[in-house]
C-alpha cells in the first residue's frame, strides 16, 4: 500500500505491506502561514509536490517493486478546507482546522438570542444538527462552515472561483484519480451528513439549508472505504507506479489511528499524543454530549461509531517549552534545543509532582470537556525554589492531567470506567511520558510499537480492509505492543492531589482568561502575523 499521512506539519509518505509492516517512509515538513484575524493557511500545491517527490524517491530507492503496489489511500488532518476550481486545481490556499476567521459569520448563522440559546446556539438549530449528524459547526469558525462563510464574505473572488470545497484527504484523492468525492468520515466536521444510517450515506438537506451552504459546492458523497477510481496515468508516470492502482477514499486521522493502534473492539481505547490529543474507542451507539464536547462519528467497523473529542495542545506544549525556554539561550529555536530523549532523562530524574508546580496546558484554548477558546496556559505555584527541571516535568504532568480530565468526560459518556489504553503518536515514543500518563490516569498504558508510524500504518491497514486483502482480526493484531506501563501506587496520592487542584482551575480562572483574551482586548492574539 502507498499510504499518505497528511499532518499539519507536513505529509508522511510510506509504503506499507497489507499486514502493517512499514517498508519505508519519508516526512516533508510544510510551513503554516499565520494571518491577521486568526487565519492559518497552507499551500495544497506544496503537499502534492512533497508527496510526489517522496513517492518517487522511495520507488527509485527500491523500497518496493512498483508492480507490488495494490492500493493507495490517505489520512491526516480534518476540519480544513481546500477551495477547488472546475479544473481540479486549488483556487486559493487551504484554510486549516485552526483558521477561525469565519467565527462572526458562523455565529450569525447558528447563534441564538439572549436566553433562547444553548451553549451559544439557537436551541432548535443545535438539536437539529445533533439529531442527524451528531454534532454542530463551531461558533468560533474553525471548521468547514466557518471557512466557507469567511471566503464567501471576505474573499469573494476565491469563493466564486471554487466549484467544490474539499477536505485535504479528499483533495489528495482528487489529485490521484481526477475525481472529487467525499465520505461520511471525511465530512464529519461539516456536520452536514446524516449518520443515523451508516449504510446509506447522504447529506441532510435541512442542515445544508440551515448553514446557507450552496449544495452545488458540496462534493459527491460515496461510502467510506470505497474505491474512488484508479491511479490516473499522468500521475502514475510522475510517481513511477503503474496506472490503474485502486485509490481508496481517505479518512481523518482519528479513524486511521484507531486501526493503527489495534484497538478495534467495542470500548477498546486508544489515545494519541501528538500536536493535539484525543481518547477514543468504538461503541455500538450514536450519542452526543454537547456540554462536555464528546460525540460519536462513523467508525472503521461496519455499524459502529467512534467516540470523538480533542485537546488542541498536547505534544506541542513540550515543543513550545523546549524551543522557547529550555534551549541554551532561550528563543533560539529548535536548532539550539536539546533532543526530546535528553528531556526525558531530565524528567526521569525529577520527582513526581514537580515540587508542587502545576502546568495548565491550554496554550491554544480548550475543546473537551469545555469549549473555551480564551483559555491559555499557565504555570502555578512557582516559588523561589522552583527549578527549570520541575517546570519541564510539570509540562509532562499537565498534559497527562488534562488527559485525565478528558478521561472523566469519556467515562461519563460511556457510562462505564475505561480500561487499558493503547498509546500512539510522538508523545507515546517517550517511556517516561507513558509512565506519567499511566500514573495520572490510573490505567495501564500499552505503548504501541513504532507509535510515530501508527497513523500511516493504520491508513494502509484501513485500505487493505476496504480492498479485502485482510480481515478485521488481522488488522487488530497487526499493531504490536512494545511495552506495558502499569500505574505505580507510590505516586497515586501525589497525582490525586494535583488532579483535584487541576479540576478547579477552569472554574477559578476562566473569567480572568476571558477578560484578558476577549476579542479586541489588549491581549487578543487574533491579529498576530
Amino acid at each position: 500500500m502507498l499510504a499518505i499521512d497528511l499532518g499539519t506539519g507536513g505529509p508522511k509518505t510510506a509504503f506499507v505491506t497489507v499486514d502493517g509492516q512499514v517498508l519505508g517512509h519519508e516526512l516533508v515538513e510544510i510551513a503554516t502561514t499565520m494571518l491577521p484575524g486568526g487565519g492559518a493557511v497552507q499551500d495544497p500545491g506544496t503537499w502534492w509536490d512533497a508527496i510526489r517527490g517522496s513517492t518517487r524517491r522511495l520507488v527509485d530507492a527500491g523500497t518496493v517493486r512498483p508492480d507490488d503496489v495494490v492500493g493507495i489511500t490517505c489520512t491526516g488532518q480534518w476540519g480544513s478546507t481546500v477551495p477547488v476550481g472546475p479544473d481540479g486545481a486549488p483556487v486559493g490556499p487551504c484554510l486549516l482546522w485552526m483558521d477561525a476567521r469565519g467565527g462572526r459569520h458562523a455565529a450569525a448563522v447558528l447563534g441564538g438570542w439572549g436566553p433562547l440559546e444553548i451553549e451559544g446556539y439557537g436551541p432548535t438549530k443545535a438539536l437539529r444538527f445533533i439529531r442527524a449528524s451528531g454534532g454542530a459547526p463551531a461558533l468560533q469558525g474553525n471548521d468547514p462552515l466557518g471557512h466557507v462563510l469567511h471566503l464567501r464574505n471576505e474573499e469573494p473572488d476565491v469563493y466564486r472561483a471554487a466549484s467544490v470545497f474539499l477536505e485535504p484527504v479528499d483533495y489528495l484523492g482528487l489529485r490521484f484519480t481526477g475525481r472529487p468525492v467525499a465520505t461520511p468520515a471525511s465530512m464529519i466536521l461539516s456536520w452536514l451528513v446524516d449518520i443515523r444510517h451508516l449504510d446509506r450515506p447522504t447529506y441532510a438537506p435541512g442542515l445544508v439549508r440551515l448553514t446557507t451552504r450552496d449544495p452545488a459546492t458540496l462534493p459527491e458523497l460515496v461510502p467510506t472505504g470505497s474505491v474512488i477510481g484508479g491511479l490516473a496515468r499522468d500521475v502514475a508516470d510522475e510517481l513511477g507506479l503503474p496506472a490503474g492502482i485502486p485509490v481508496v477514499t481517505g479518512v481523518p486521522d482519528l479513524l486511521s489511528a484507531t486501526t493503527g493502534s489495534g484497538a478495534l473492539g467495542d470500548y477498546e481505547l486508544h489515545m494519541a499524543i501528538s500536536t493535539t490529543s484525543w481518547l477514543s474507542c468504538h461503541v455500538p451507539f450514536k450519542k452526543t454530549d454537547p456540554f462536555r464536547q464528546v460525540a460519536t462519528v462513523p467508525g472503521v467497523r461496519a455499524g459502529r461509531y467512534l467516540v470523538a473529542n480533542n485537546h488542541d495542545t498536547a505534544g506541542i506544549c513540550l515543543q513550545w517549552f523546549r524551543d522557547a525556554m529550555f534551549a541554551p539561550g532561550a528563543g533560539q529555536g529548535p536548532a539550539a534545543a536539546p533532543s526530546y530523549a535528553a528531556l526525558d532523562s531530565v524528567v526521569e530524574a525529577t520527582g513526581a509532582g514537580s515540587g508542587g508546580v502545576l502546568f495548565a496546558p491550554w496554550l491554544g484554548g480548550e475543546r473537551c470537556p469545555v469549549d473555551d477558546r480564551t483559555l491559555r496556559g499557565s504555570f502555578l505555584n512557582l516559588s523561589l525554589s522552583s527549578t527549570r527541571d520541575q517546570m519541564l516535568r510539570s509540562v509532562f504532568e499537565g498534559v497527562a492531567l488534562n488527559a485525565r480530565w478528558m478521561q472523566d468526560a469519556v467515562e461519563h459518556f460511556l457510562g462505564r470506567p475505561t480500561g487499558p489504553i493503547r498509546f500512539i503518536g510522538g508523545g507515546a515514543s517517550s517511556d517516561v511520558w507513558c509512565q506519567i500518563h499511566a500514573d495520572v490516569m490510573e490505567r495501564p498504558v500499552h505503548q504501541v510499537a513504532q507509535p510515530l508510524l501508527a497513523n500511516v500504518r493504520g491508513a494502509a491497514l484501513y485500505a487493505a480492509l476496504a480492498l479485502g486483502k485482510i480481515d478485521l482480526r488481522a488488522a487488530a493484531t497487526a499493531s504490536e505492543v512494545a511495552q506495558v506501563f502499569e500505574p505505580r501506587s507510590e505516586h497515586r496520592h501525589v497525582y490525586r492531589e494535583l488532579y483535584g487542584q487541576f479540576r478547579t482551575l477552569y472554574r477559578q480562572q476562566h473569567r480572568m482568561y476571558a477578560a484578558l483574551n476577549r476579542s479586541g482586548g489588549p491581549f487578543d492574539r487574533s491579529e498576530d502575523p
